[in-house]
C-alpha cells in the first residue's frame, strides 16, 4: 500500500515538473506545419501518463510540435489490447507507425525520439 501511494506520489510530481519545465515548440509555417499534421497522423504513441520515459518522448513530441496521437496503454483496456496484439508486449512508450498498408511498432523512448527527429528535421 505504502509502494503503491509513493509511485503515483513520484509520477505526479513527475508530471508537475514536466509541466513546468516544458520547452518551448517549434514554429513552422502554417503550411508547413499542416503538412507535419498530416503526416504526424500515421503515427500514434502508446504510454503511460506518469512514466519517465514517456514524459521523455512526450517533451520531444512537444519541442517538435508534433500532433501524435496519445493512447493510454494504462486506463484503457482497448488501447492496452491493441498494443499487445500489435507490439507483442505491454510496455511503453511505443510509437506505432502506420504506412505501407501495415504496422510498425517502435519501443524504446530513445530510439522513438531519434526516429521523429529524423522523420520531422528542425529545418
Amino acid at each position: 500500500m505504502f509502494i503503491k501511494a509513493l509511485r503515483v506520489g513520484l509520477g505526479q510530481l513527475i508530471i508537475f515538473i514536466d509541466f513546468i519545465t516544458r520547452p518551448r515548440k517549434l514554429r513552422r509555417s502554417a503550411e508547413e506545419q499542416a503538412r507535419i499534421a498530416e503526416e504526424a497522423a500515421s503515427l500514434a504513441l502508446y504510454q503511460f501518463n506518469a512514466c519517465p520515459f514517456c514524459v521523455k518522448t512526450r517533451r520531444a513530441m512537444h519541442r517538435l510540435n508534433l500532433p501524435i496521437a496519445l493512447r493510454d496503454a494504462k486506463n484503457d483496456e482497448a488501447h492496452r489490447a491493441d498494443l499487445l496484439a500489435g507490439g507483442g508486449k505491454i510496455k511503453v512508450p511505443c510509437l506505432r507507425i502506420e504506412g505501407s498498408g501495415e504496422s510498425r511498432w517502435m519501443y524504446e523512448s530513445n530510439d522513438i525520439i531519434r526516429y521523429l527527429e529524423s522523420r520531422f528535421p528542425q529545418a
